[in-house]
This record gives C-alpha cells, structure tokens and sequence, in this order.
C-alpha cells in the first residue's frame, strides 16, 4: 500500500526513489513492485539500467469500482461476544 501512495503522491514515474522512501530493503521493494506489476496496478519501464514505475489509472479505476460493489454488497452482522 505505501508503494501504491508513493507513486500517487508522485504522480510521476519513479526509479529508484521508492527504496530511500520504505523502510524495507531494495530486495523486499523490488519484490513488491514485481507482484504489483503482475496484478497490473503498476507500470515499469527501463530508464537505462534503472526501472521507473507509475501507477495504472484504469486497473486503479476498475479495482476501486470492484471494491465498491463488494464492500457494498456486504450485510454488516451483529456479534455478540
């Protein structure tokens, strides 16, 4: 989730500077960023040896449309603990 706010602050491609943002390892951030693209919310492309990366406004845009119906669609239910 912190990647996803980082590149929309930005609102730019990023290369680099996520890693000097995340408490994480390059490693862990590079991992991320990979699953990120694979569900396609974010784009890569190659700036030199380095990666840039920008969010995917429509596979945002269909997410958090898909999130609205399903949290829309949930009965709120009591429990008695």
């Amino acid at each position: 989730l912190e990647i996803l706010r980082t590149l929309g602050a930005r609102g730019t491609c990023v290369c680099g500077e996520i890693v000097d943002v995340l408490p994480l390892a390059q490693a862990t951030v590079s991992q991320h960023l990979k699953v990120l693209r694979e569900a396609g919310l974010v784009r890569g492309s190659a700036d030199g040896a380095r990666q840039c990366y920008c969010l995917d406004d429509a596979a945002l845009d269909a997410a958090a449309a898909a999130f609205a119906e399903l949290f829309g669609a949930l009965a709120p239910a009591s429990c008695d603990n």
